[in-house]
């Protein structure tokens, strides 16, 4: 067992430590985005900002998010059984910012337009998105882990990606 175990294979860091040794694997920055067709013809736009997001298999081609279990537009998306990962570009903080904010109307004054495969909003100016059908939940402490089927996908633009490194944003400049 490693070090840090204490016994019976416990760890012996608290949530501080664990958060602080993580912080330092940048993560590149998406927008979930979804939109739940019931009642029949249309509803409502949703979507967070997540760090989790990540490549899982080229054949078949899936992806994998991880939000949290308490986050308040996760239910739409998994009852829209669909999602697109906007990944952002280094000059979108505010987009990511106002993504993560409980409370508010992520959507308003923000340009998007419907996915062709799923209608998930593909917002505009990202630097890329990934469309993707979802596969399987399975859950996994205070997140789940959601793995989708890419049915569409593109890049926008050509730009720096906005990062998350310890705990702040950062770019990367190749």
């Amino acid at each position: 067992m490693p070090e840090d175990w204490g016994p019976a294979g416990t760890q012996s860091f608290d949530v501080a430590r664990y958060r602080q040794v993580l912080g330092h694997f940048c993560t590149g920055i998406t927008i979930v985005t979804a939109v739940h067709r019931d009642p029949p013809g249309g509803g409502a736009p949703a979507g967070f900002s997540a760090q989790s997001f990540t490549s899982v298999s080229l054949d078949p081609p899936l992806v994998a998010m991880c939000p949290g279990s308490a986050i308040l537009s996760w239910p739409s998306i998994r009852d829209a059984g669909a999602f697109c990962a906007n990944i952002l570009a280094q000059d979108q903080e505010a987009l990511c910012r106002r993504f993560a904010t409980r409370g508010v109307d992520k959507f308003q004054g923000i340009g998007w337009r419907p996915s062709h495969a799923t209608g998930s909003p593909v917002l505009d100016g990202v630097l890329a998105w990934v469309d993707a059908r979802i596969e399987a939940i399975h859950e996994a402490g205070d997140h789940l882990i959601v793995v989708g089927r890419v049915v569409d996908l593109d890049v926008n633009r050509e730009a720096s990606p906005l990062l998350f490194y310890r705990g702040g944003y950062g770019r990367f400049e190749p």
